[in-house]
């Protein structure tokens, strides 16, 4: 059996690296994205970290799942009209189509990673409830 046989799957792909100075946005925090489609799947992955108390997406919205790494930290998520304070090692889960934001909550820094199914980064930003209330 020849080498290409064995490394590619059923649909002829192939395995594919991407090296950190091609998705991240700084060059010693975990920040910045790798959409799917530049690496042939259906799945994007943002990593984020702020040391900033308060700090995070504002409310938004995306057509598919997104799951929510806690990597280190302490975070406030609001998904739908549920409030969860996650903190390291926990997991969640951002339905399709339901608005989501989350902030550090302190303290210290916030690492997070986001899986979105789908082969790219498709946001919309809404205007916040909470933040219209005041």
């Amino acid at each position: 059996m020849k080498g290409d046989a064995v490394t590619k799957n059923a649909i002829g792909r192939e395995p594919k690296i991407l090296h950190r100075s091609d998705w991240a946005s700084h060059d010693q925090l975990w920040k910045g994205d790798v959409q799917g489609k530049d690496i042939g799947t259906e799945v994007t992955v943002l990593f984020y970290c702020t040391d900033e108390i308060g700090a995070g997406p504002l409310w938004h919205v995306h057509p598919y799942d997104e799951i929510f790494i806690v990597r280190n930290g302490n975070a406030l998520f609001t998904i739908g009209d549920k409030k969860i304070e996650a903190t390291a090692g926990d997991i969640l889960l951002g339905p399709a189509n339901v608005p989501h934001k989350y902030h550090n909550v302190g303290p210290g820094s916030l690492e997070t990673t986001y899986i979105h199914v789908s082969e790219s980064w498709i946001q919309t930003d809404l205007d916040d409830p909470e933040l219209m209330a005041e």
